[in-house]
């Protein structure tokens, strides 16, 4: 919380005491100590607690609270400091080209499967297809505006994401000559690539490092077999999929 209502102290622990010391001179915030020897500016109850002296000190400290809020109001005061970093932006006071730069929309590249063979491209289309109630084509998922590309070569895969737009790489760790975290690295360093998300396809034997997977950009895994409802979910998530 920014500014807490009421502060409850012991009044026996010095650690809590040396909390409440802290607080900047003025400060609206009531506060009540439990126990201890009721020394200090501040209100005290000694133990036992009674139930009906614990709700009327309460009571009390926030009237005072209120009141005080009220004659710093009447000020034209603030009783919390602006803790921004920058400055407040008014509403509709910046120029459209600033709300563009801050905006971005959801990727539209194609989708990359590197593989040893189509079968898993070809699984994709028909499952996304279906989830948005589409025929999906040959090498592509109808009505998901995006193509889905496959291929089965590393120098094959980076050149096509330095030539086309590719807003999702999904790469088959145990492909034959496919060393996943350097394929990544080569990928996510190419210019304009910092919005293409790559994802590890990964069997039970495969031993994922997360350094070297974060060093290279890897955004996740998923295990195989992939569960349609995993394959569908991560579309949604990464590439903005209807629901």
């Amino acid at each position: 919380m920014q500014e807490p209502d009421l502060y409850i102290a012991d009044g026996g622990n010095p650690a809590a005491l040396a909390r409440l010391s802290c607080l900047p001179p003025g400060a609206l915030q009531p506060i009540l100590l439990i126990g201890g020897d009721g020394g200090g500016a501040w209100r005290t109850l000694p133990r036992p607690v009674d139930c009906a002296g614990l709700c009327t000190a309460l009571a009390d400290l926030l009237d005072s609270r209120v009141q005080a809020q009220a004659v710093l109001a009447a000020r034209g005061e603030c009783s919390l400091p602006e803790r921004r970093r920058r400055p407040r932006l008014g509403p509709d006071t910046e120029a459209p080209a600033y709300y563009q730069r801050m905006r971005q929309g959801p990727p539209d590249g194609a989708v990359l499967i590197i593989d040893k063979g189509g079968a898993f491209r070809d699984h994709v289309a028909r499952v996304v297809g279906n989830k948005l109630g589409a025929v999906p084509a040959n090498n592509g998922l109808a009505g998901c505006g995006r193509p889905v590309e496959w291929t089965d070569s590393c120098r094959a895969a980076v050149r096509l994401c330095d030539e086309t737009p590719v807003s999702l790489v999904m790469i088959n760790t145990c492909a034959p000559g496919i060393e996943p975290y350097s394929l990544s690295s080569a990928i996510k360093s190419q210019e304009g690539a910092g919005r293409t998300a790559v994802l590890f396809l990964v069997g039970q034997s495969f031993k994922y490092d997360s350094l070297r997977a974060r060093d290279a950009g890897v955004r996740g895994l998923l295990d195989k077999p992939v569960a349609d409802r995993h394959l569908v979910a991560t579309f949604q998530k990464l590439l903005a999929m209807p629901a």
